[in-house]
């Protein structure tokens, strides 16, 4: 049984193919976001798959996502070849959490900016009625309502 032929293209290709710089692909390399081989000159080569890999590199940033996130989530992904749909929605569904949790803490965030967000200042009329004492303070620093803490249920 023989092996088959990946593709192999090079880092030039691959940087016009995403737009980015090759400079920045020797970053995500460095990052461990994909992986080159050497040619017999010592050049870089990559694998058609990358482009994909990289592309959903770019995407995921703008997402919010680290490079570590990231990194984390292409691990699920077959190296040297490209992902099947089931690939990319069993890592899509991982992300998708992330996401409803992010939708769900800015829903909050938009609701509680304009009154008071248990920041602890008590320079509102309404904290003495939301964050009376400052009990919010006993949860840390910062504003403690919008960072997942709940107000007392007497609030």
């Amino acid at each position: 049984m023989t092996k088959p032929v990946i593709k192999q293209i090079s880092i030039g290709y691959l940087a016009e193919r995403t737009g980015l710089a090759v400079s920045a692909i020797r970053f995500y390399e460095e990052k461990g976001l994909v992986k080159a081989t050497r040619d017999a000159g010592g050049r870089r080569q990559f694998v058609m798959s990358d482009i994909r890999r990289l592309s959903f590199v770019l995407i995921a940033q703008q997402l919010g996502f680290s490079l570590e996130q990231i990194r984390a989530q292409l691990t699920h992904l077959p190296e040297n070849k490209a992902p099947s749909v089931k690939d990319w929605e069993k890592m899509s569904r991982s992300f998708r959490k992330d996401i409803d949790a992010r939708i769900e803490a800015l829903t909050q965030l938009r609701s509680k900016l304009t009154g008071c967000i248990g920041c602890g200042c008590l320079s509102l009329k309404k904290c003495g009625l939301y964050n009376p004492s400052d009990r919010a303070g006993q949860f840390g620093s910062g504003p403690r309502y919008l960072l997942g803490d709940k107000p007392p249920a007497d609030a």
